[in-house]
């Protein structure tokens, strides 16, 4: 994992989610650990898309449950 990638990756979720960086970790569950609804994940993934230029069609977020998951979506996406 590159970690210049990860820390703006956490950096979105950081803002958006109003959790701690230490809470945003690979292993991280959106629902379970950094208690994120549906709507802070739209937001999310615009904020990542902004960030990182991509685009995340919806279908591609399906099944998509931690930070980890999510970040290699994105990376994938670059």
């Amino acid at each position: 994992m590159d970690q210049a990638m990860f820390a703006r990756f956490r950096k979105c979720a950081v803002e958006v989610l109003s959790v701690s960086e230490d809470q945003v970790v690979p292993e991280a569950k959106f629902g379970d650990d950094l208690d994120a609804d549906s709507l802070d994940l739209v937001e999310l993934v615009m904020a990542l898309e902004e960030e990182f230029g991509v685009e995340v069609p919806e279908e591609d977020l399906e099944g998509i449950e931690t930070v980890g998951q999510a970040y290699d979506l994105v990376v994938g996406k670059l």
